[in-house]
């Protein structure tokens, strides 16, 4: 069998119950020359796009989450230059789960407009400072967006009208919530100062949190980074129509703890973090969640490199494990 075997062949083996042969050649088996994932592809990127297209037709919430982690894993590997064993083996736990279910099923052949991307942003905006789910109509905007951009032969006028779609579906949560008004938050088109901001926030918030699980932290994360990444992208109006709900966000985190959230497992301890292959290797098959397996580190590594902080990255990375 050639060690050049491609992706979409990869992928249909595996659908016959071969992954496990398959991926010790991916993930270089004693004796075999690993296979050299395609970046190039971006596979990863077309059936999230596909998934975030019709997400809001199924389990919205989640499965636009699951969508989201796809895009996130190929910008994940491709900004921190990971290993090509962990590329293949983070692809591998995809088609475990569900790169291969109806979510991420392709489009009807479609012509492409890539100027309907700005009615993402449009859509966005819609929400006027609105606090919607943990800021997931941010979230998942951005990696559409994000997405499209890589891949502009998909922005076919179904799948972004299925995203607006998703967008649309994401709820107002705690939004009853006034901001703080003592909280400095820069404006996001300065990127360093913004992505600091928000690292400082989910370092706290691991603090803060311990006790309740890591989607307190985790989310200041995504939907920090998700204002970041819009206003490099140059949407930067998008950004800032959801500063008020990030706000809101910020207060909620600071505040900690009430008498309705529930406590949940923490993380162990542990040195391993997603930057390497070791991480990927010692996840389980099924252990990828709804999609923050991948999105929390995303977010984490895309703000860090951002920031010239040694003192912030030491500190934060001596906690990071309760996130990841």
């Amino acid at each position: 069998m050639s060690t050049h075997l491609c992706r979409r062949e990869f992928a249909w083996q595996t659908s016959l119950g071969l992954c496990g042969v398959m991926a010790e050649r991916l993930l270089g088996a004693e004796g075999a020359e690993p296979l050299k994932p395609d970046p190039a592809a971006k596979r990863l990127v077309e059936l999230g796009l596909n998934g975030l297209a019709r997400a809001h037709q199924m389990s919205y919430f989640a499965d636009g989450h699951r969508a989201a982690a796809l895009v996130a894993a190929h910008l994940m590997c491709e900004e921190n230059q990971l290993p090509d064993a962990a590329r293949a083996r983070i692809e591998q736990l995809f088609d475990l789960n569900w790169a291969h279910s109806p979510l991420c099923a392709a489009f009807p052949e479609e012509a492409a407009d890539p100027s309907l991307v700005n009615k993402i942003g449009e859509t966005l905006m819609d929400a006027h400072g609105s606090l919607r789910e943990v800021g997931h109509n941010a979230i998942f905007a951005m990696h559409a967006m994000r997405g499209f951009r890589l891949l502009p032969e998909l922005a076919t006028p179904r799948r972004i009208d299925g995203v607006c779609r998703l967008i649309r579906a994401i709820k107002p949560w705690r939004d009853d919530v006034q901001p703080d008004e003592s909280i400095n938050l820069p404006p996001f088109a300065d990127l360093a100062a913004t992505s600091a901001f928000v690292l400082n926030e989910a370092g706290r918030a691991m603090d803060r949190w311990q006790g309740y699980g890591q989607g307190f932290s985790g989310h200041m994360l995504t939907f920090g980074q998700a204002l970041v990444e819009l206003a490099e992208m140059g949407d930067i109006e998008c950004a800032e129509s959801c500063r008020e709900a990030f706000l809101k966000y910020v207060t909620i985190t600071r505040q900690g703890p009430g008498p309705t959230d529930k406590p949940r497992q923490d993380h162990k301890p542990s040195q391993v973090r997603p930057n390497s292959t070791e991480y990927w290797r010692e996840r389980g098959d099924k252990q990828v969640d709804i999609g923050h397996a991948f999105k929390y580190p995303y977010s984490y590594y895309n703000l860090l490199r951002r920031v010239n902080d040694d003192t912030l990255e030491q500190e934060l990375e001596a906690k990071a494990w309760r996130v990841f």
